[in-house]
């Protein structure tokens, strides 16, 4: 029987932890550095920091791991597949090169400029001064994007002067490039792919929800629930966007010597000319991975053996239900979230920021768990999902109450 490393702590790696031990041909799935509560679904939590690349791969090399799979972007911009690869290791992931993709907003511009991907109109700045001069000349709203990696919080929509000058100021002060992007209006949906060179298999389509409050406001956060299929994005618009963002992403990559075996992401959003990127990422999303890779009926380690071979996978997914999950938060996310507070143990639920026991869990972090269902509508995933939430003892968690709403008011038109 197969071993399977996931690399990362997080919802996301509980999500991906689940659906390789689903697979018949695995015996043991470890998780690094993991969490408390991913135990009790029979994943082995291994105390590797998920930076510690020769700590990783020499667990992998000792443990027989037939496929690594890395979770989060942070290990990935910092290079552990090339780690790996150098080390022969099977790992599933992009390399520092490609994942630049995600870690840089510049490199992902100038790459979608260079094969003609739609994307928003932008300017880049080194300086604060001639990037406040930028936006008083543009219109409102504007988009600023931090250049490099933010956990999803680095961009802010700007409706004011003045809360683009805070944002632009902000910035600069933890970046020294910054993006003043055209606002684009439309409907943001989450597009994930499977790649293996040229070899693909498309995800479902996701919505996530990334203001902390409900009706969309609040601060951004790295996403408070997720809902899919999504029923604004017809099939019609699923090929488009295959046609004119996937399949030129994953050409481009390979005219400029940067494919690879792993995840492309497209934050895409549909606008009045068609679908657009808003951003890449190289990873699987969080929390979306926990109401997508569920809907997977094939075995998903083979999905990923066939494409680290560069083989075409076969990937079946269901098509009767929806799914629907609600992310619970520390409170004081996402700034300084509380930590200690008492986090409810529900079979089912993926896990994130928690310590303690697997037991008593405690939060350690922001995002501490999501609680996902699936139902024959929409509506009914919402309301089965808020049915178990209601059952749990959330204290002081926070959370969003309007998951899935836009999906829901699309089929109710």
């Amino acid at each position: 029987m197969a071993k399977v490393l996931v690399v990362g702590g997080g919802g996301r790696e509980h999500a991906i932890a689940k659906a390789m031990l689903a697979s018949p041909q695995v015996g043991t799935v470890y998780c690094a550095p993991g969490n408390p509560g991913m135990v009790a679904d029979g994943i082995q939590t291994i105390a590797i920091d998920e930076l510690d690349f020769a700590g990783l791969a020499d667990f992998a090399r000792a443990n027989l791991v037939a496929v690594t799979f890395v979770g989060p972007e942070v290990p990935l911009a910092a290079g552990i597949v090339d780690y790996f690869q150098a080390a022969g290791l099977a790992i599933f992931g992009p390399n520092q090169a490609a994942a630049q993709l995600e870690s840089s907003k510049v490199f992902a511009k100038d790459f979608m400029q260079r094969h003609q991907i739609p994307t928003a109109a932008y300017q880049q700045f080194h300086e604060l001064a001639p990037a406040l001069a930028y936006s008083q000349q543009q219109s409102l709203p504007q988009v600023i994007k931090v250049d490099g990696l933010a956990a999803g919080k680095g961009v802010t929509v700007a409706t004011s002067y003045e809360q683009a000058a805070t944002a632009l100021t902000d910035a600069f002060e933890n970046s020294s490039t910054v993006l003043i992007e055209d606002y684009v209006d439309g409907f943001e949906f989450s597009q994930m792919v499977l790649v293996g060179g040229d070899r693909y298999v498309l995800l479902p389509t996701a919505q996530d929800h990334k203001r902390l409050q409900d009706h969309d406001r609040g601060p951004n956060t790295g996403g408070m629930g997720a809902y899919s299929p999504v029923p604004q994005i017809t099939p019609a618009i699923i090929q488009q966007t295959v046609t004119t963002i996937v399949e030129p992403t994953i050409a481009g990559l390979k005219a400029d010597g940067l494919s690879f075996e792993g995840v492309i992401y497209v934050g895409g959003i549909l606008t009045a000319d068609g679908v657009q990127v808003i951003e890449y990422n190289l990873r699987l999303g969080d929390p979306e991975t926990q109401i997508l890779l569920p809907q997977l009926q094939s075995d998903f380690y083979q999905v990923i053996v066939d494409l680290l071979q560069h083989r075409q996978p076969h990937a079946e997914w269901q098509t009767v239900s929806s799914y629907l999950g609600v992310v619970l938060a520390a409170p004081g996310y996402p700034g300084k979230a509380q930590a200690g507070v008492p986090v409810p143990t529900l079979a089912g639920a993926d896990y994130a920021s928690v310590a303690g026991t697997p037991d008593q869990l405690v939060s350690a972090g922001g995002r501490v768990m999501m609680v996902t269902a699936s139902a024959a509508s929409l509506a009914g995933a919402q309301k089965a999902v808020y049915r178990q939430i209601n059952q749990l003892a959330v204290g002081d968690l926070i959370y969003r109450h309007d998951i899935g709403a836009k999906g829901i008011a699309a089929t109710t038109d």
